[in-house]
């Protein structure tokens, strides 16, 4: 199965940030059922402040993912820091927080009740504060 961009349907539209998310993607083994993700950050995005009340306040859904354009930073649990630029795989484990260092264009591949809880979780928290 394949899906172009424009497919996917978008879960987050706000300034700087659109995500979309093609949930019933194909499964993960141990995690269920896996979404398939486009997002589209700008420079300077943060997600921290979005995380606050998560367990950790740190996402704590595993991505697999392919950054095609830009450069991000993920910040882990343990205070590591690991930067990926245009052209990376990557694998992301729970418990961490990502920011944007060049305007990013990934591909993220998530256990899907894991990762729509947190992205339901950063739109109520971004709701909330607008």
């Amino acid at each position: 199965m394949h899906l172009a961009k424009e497919q996917l349907p978008v879960k987050i539209d706000s300034p700087g940030a659109v995500a979309r998310q093609a949930t019933d993607f194909g499964d993960a083994n141990g995690y269920g059922t896996i979404s398939g993700e486009y997002f589209s950050l700008a420079a300077g995005a943060d997600i921290t402040p979005l995380l606050a009340g998560l367990e950790g306040d740190l996402c704590q859904a595993p991505h697999w993912g392919y950054l095609l354009e830009g450069q991000v930073t993920t910040t882990y649990s343990d205070g590591t820091e690991e930067t990926i630029t245009a052209g990376d795989l990557f694998y992301w484990p729970p418990g961490h927080t990502v920011r944007v260092g060049e305007d990013a264009e990934v591909i993220l591949f998530s256990p899907q009740d894991e990762h729509t809880a947190v992205l339901d979780h950063m739109l109520a928290k971004a709701a909330a504060s607008g």
